[in-house]
């Protein structure tokens, strides 16, 4: 993944004032942060989920698994 350099981002920056204009800048980034924000709550969400969900999946295998030895040891009593 290419990384990105400062002289990239001062590039981004100048265009976007000239587009914006300095008034409408400011007003972008706060915007633009804002997505941002939203986006990494809902990765970190959505992260959480996937780890309760293996995390319970992972307690089901297990209590399979109990269940299955204990039944092979009654078994083995008899």
């Amino acid at each position: 993944m290419p990384q990105i350099g400062w002289l990239e981002i001062l590039a981004v920056v100048v265009i976007a004032i000239l587009v914006l204009g300095p008034k409408e800048f400011p007003i972008a980034l706060k915007k633009i942060g804002s997505y941002i924000g939203k986006l990494k709550t809902l990765f970190s969400n959505f992260q959480r989920e996937v780890t309760s969900v293996t995390e319970e999946i992972d307690v089901e295998k297990q209590i399979s698994k109990e269940e299955k030895i204990n039944n092979k040891e009654k078994g083995n009593d008899k």
